[in-house]
């Protein structure tokens, strides 16, 4: 495979500067913005990896930090931060605003794809951001963490659990109730079996990347199936239609 350029980019937000890293592949006409789990960072190796299957599935992706280094330290000792899903969210929105500025992706519909606690930011990130997030992919998440901000989500999403991960499958089966509630395009689980909560199963990993390029490339309108060259195309799917809200 050839190995892509990590741009280091920095996302301005009212409590500080984030730090991201930004990879654009050639083909890509779609960016995916992933927002991490508790205790994690831009540097989750779980993240790196479905990041990396993405970009070979001709999408771009934005690894980003959602706590100031000085936040992250104070964190180490108190865990406060990392469950503070409104603020996770609001690092979440700048950053989606700054994707739609630069200019190597300001064209470029964006998708979030969160774990753990950082999908429960994701889905409250695009609930404010309806005109910008395309779609949602959450692994091992937490949305019930998202409390009434999962009322906002319009974006198709998309919840993938390990089989073995039962009291977070539990959760999301409840959050599917909520979410299929509202005029989505479409919401769906997705059981990995036999995966724990982090997916370190042989081929779990690969199975949660697989499903999310599926997703994505449904909802981004962009992506390819088999990874390119340079000049690889792009597929776009017709526009799906609006599930009307039930009563």
């Amino acid at each position: 495979m050839v190995q892509l350029a990590t741009e280091p980019v920095i996302v301005k937000t009212p409590g500080g500067d984030l730090e991201g890293d930004l990879v654009v592949p050639p083909p890509a006409r779609a960016v995916v913005l992933f927002a991490h789990g508790s205790g994690s960072s831009r540097h989750s190796p779980r993240n790196r990896a479905v990041a990396e299957s993405l970009q070979g599935a001709g999408f771009g992706t934005m690894l980003l930090d959602l706590l100031t280094p000085e936040e992250a330290k104070f964190d180490q000792h108190t865990h406060e931060l990392r469950f503070d899903i409104d603020l996770l969210a609001e690092r979440l929105v700048p950053a989606i605003d700054q994707l739609s500025a630069w200019e190597s992706t300001k064209r470029m519909p964006v998708g979030l794809f969160g774990a753990s606690t950082g999908a429960a930011a994701a889905l409250k990130a695009a609930g404010r951001r309806p005109d910008r997030v395309a779609a949602v992919v959450s692994r091992g998440g937490r949305p019930d963490l998202a409390g009434e901000g999962l009322d906002s989500v319009q974006a198709p999403t998309l919840l993938i659990v390990g089989g073995d991960d039962r009291e977070v499958l539990n959760l999301n089966r409840q959050a599917v109730e909520l979410l299929t509630s509202l005029p989505l395009t479409d919401v769906k689980i997705e059981i990995v079996p036999h995966a724990g909560h982090l997916f370190e199963e042989p081929g779990a990993l690969e199975r949660v990347a697989e499903l999310a390029a599926d997703w994505f490339r449904s909802y981004l309108g962009a992506g390819v199936s088999h990874p390119t060259g340079p000049d690889g195309g792009h597929w776009k799917p017709p526009e799906p239609r609006r599930r009307p809200p039930t009563t």
